[in-house]
């Protein structure tokens, strides 16, 4: 559409509409671009709300409702009658007691349709299971009182002015024509019988009516159920727009799951004090240091008797890792460059863990010859 003309139509619209500006329906959730995130997806799933099609729900209650009603046919018939015979000789009884006849009522009501309460009941607890799983929340039902006083531009724009709005009416159309198509292609089918009712008895007549609808709504709850699968498709998708996030829910968000940066920053400085102030008691100790010799720098020590395999007591990148060469020269600790072997350790095992037993081989061959040229007995590692 041309921005002028739309903008003409935006401004007949204005002036049409009581002099309510159309602005005041603008979104107020401009700028949420980004896809939610997990948690959001989460939280959002946690009160209640989740992408579903409740046309899914009602057409399976419609289509097992009408097929539990056509296999219990002749029970309803039954108990039907026996209540007919039953309210006809109550009536013709000397004395009548109401509260029998309210009992009746009562007993053969329940007889009629508990079985097909149950099963539609049924119906619409697997149409919801199917579309969103096992969820239980009572948050959609707790007193909101933003609900009482609701927001009326937001209402008014969701329910006129939005994509489903207008998704809602072309889906309501189709329903109404789906329906009229179905119902004159019945009837139109069934007219030379249905002209010929007259002739029947009266329960034969009723028998051909009721056929003829028990069939029609089967037939249009079975359509019904076609027609809402693209509903819960574009149900999916209104969901998921409705979650979309700005880039600074985004940020607040990581803040919350991750930490604030700046304290994270802080902590991580605590931690690497920590480890420089520990790696002058501990790299004394080590029985050698694996090095890049400029990037990395990673102490081993190896105690057979409590050990399965030499532990990596510190290690360090660029100034940690000069650091740890000062200390260990300082203590007279050999060090060995192996620029592969340095990387391997410093990313692959953490401090105060054993090495895994892929670098059993090289390490003890490393200390080894420490060993040897420190006239020192090589233990088997591991």
């Amino acid at each position: 559409m041309n921005d002028n003309v739309f903008h003409n139509t935006i401004s007949l619209l204005e002036d049409r509409f009581f002099g309510i500006h159309l602005q005041w329906f603008a979104a107020e959730d401009e700028g949420r671009t980004e896809d939610p995130t997990e948690r959001k997806i989460r939280k959002a799933r946690e009160e209640g709300k989740v992408a579903k099609s409740s046309d899914i729900t009602s057409a399976l209650v419609m289509i097992f409702g009408l097929i539990a009603i056509i296999v219990l046919s002749g029970s309803i018939v039954r108990i039907t009658t026996d209540m007919l015979k039953f309210f006809i000789s109550l009536s013709t009884a000397s004395v009548q007691n109401s509260n029998t006849a309210i009992m009746a009522v009562g007993h053969y009501l329940l007889r009629l349709i508990i079985p097909i309460m149950l099963v539609c009941f049924t119906a619409a607890f697997l149409g919801n299971v199917v579309q969103v799983g096992f969820l239980f929340s009572t948050k959609p039902i707790m007193m909101d009182f933003n609900k009482i006083a609701p927001n009326f531009a937001k209402w008014a724009q969701k329910s006129f002015f939005s994509p489903e709005a207008l998704f809602n009416l072309f889906k309501s159309i189709a329903k109404i024509t789906i329906i009229s198509v179905l119902a004159y292609l019945n009837i139109k089918n069934e007219i030379p019988r249905l002209t010929n009712a007259i002739k029947l008895t009266p329960f034969r007549a009723a028998t051909l009516v009721g056929g003829i609808a028990v069939r029609l709504m089967l037939e249009t709850a079975i359509f019904m159920l076609v027609l809402a699968l693209p509903d819960y498709f574009f149900q999916r998708r209104q969901h998921r727009e409705s979650l979309k996030m700005s880039k600074h829910e985004i940020k607040e968000e990581f803040k919350e799951t991750e930490g604030n940066p700046l304290i994270k920053s802080r902590l991580r400085q605590r931690m690497q004090e920590l480890l420089a102030s520990s790696m002058v008691r501990v790299v004394p100790e080590a029985d050698v240091v694996i090095t890049n010799p400029t990037h990395y720098a990673i102490a081993l020590q190896w105690e057979s008797q409590r050990m399965h395999a030499p532990q990596v007591t510190a290690k360090g990148l660029d100034n940690m890792a000069l650091r740890i060469k000062e200390i260990a020269k300082q203590a007279d600790v050999p060090t060995v460059e192996n620029r592969p072997l340095a990387r391997a350790l410093y990313e692959n095992v953490e401090l105060g863990d054993e090495i895994p037993e892929d670098y059993w081989d090289i390490v003890s061959v490393v200390l080894a010859e420490i060993y040897r040229l420190n006239g020192r007995i090589m233990q088997e590692v591991g």
